[in-house]
């Protein structure tokens, strides 16, 4: 009898434990900083210099809009020193002087092309629909720790750039969207 009344009462006890854990773990807030699990690999130029490759974690945030934190490591510990914004090219291409964008903005299309992009931790179907879909953005890049390296970041923000940045002429900017540059200044 004892041993019942002891089995049933370690019984409740854990069942309690476990359903409060489960209620903690629903009731746990999702925040801007979930979701970032797209990863993807590739380099930048920064103040001239080709530098990385750097790991991004992105997510979509809208339907125009994909957004990565940049890390120069897979380390739980490495610092974000680069954020950048993939932007659907129906929003870029009519929203943005041209002048703006060949000096911020970079053509994924082209980035992609390079072979120097690599989508990690999916299935390679996944990796192919995910870069198809980054084709129909351009990406501006903040570098946000500068000067590299430093022990302290003095404020000054960069625009990192893709390796394959190519100023576009007016044509190209008004080609059609997803379509590769055909030529470059």
């Amino acid at each position: 009898m004892r041993r019942t009344i002891l089995f049933t009462g370690v019984f409740v006890l854990g069942c309690g434990v476990a359903l409060t854990t489960m209620q903690a773990q629903m009731a746990k807030k999702v925040t801007p900083a979930d979701g970032h699990d797209i990863h993807v690999v590739a380099p930048h130029v920064v103040d001239g210099v080709v530098m990385g490759p750097y790991h991004h974690y992105c997510k979509a945030v809208s339907a125009e809009i994909l957004e990565c934190l940049i890390y120069e490591s897979t380390e739980p510990n490495a610092l974000m020193t680069q954020v950048e914004y993939m932007i659907n090219k129906s929003v870029t291409r009519t929203q943005l002087d041209l002048s703006v964008w060949n000096k911020y903005y970079h053509d994924h299309v082209m980035e992609i092309a390079t072979g120097r992009v690599q989508v990690l931790d999916r299935s390679p179907e996944e990796a192919a629909a995910i870069a198809e879909a980054a084709k129909q953005t351009d990406g501006i890049i903040f570098h946000l720790w500068w000067p590299h390296m430093a022990p302290a970041p003095n404020g000054e923000v960069k625009h990192a750039q893709a390796i394959s940045h190519k100023y576009l002429t007016e044509a190209e900017w008004k080609g059609p969207v997803g379509s590769p540059p055909r030529s470059s200044k």
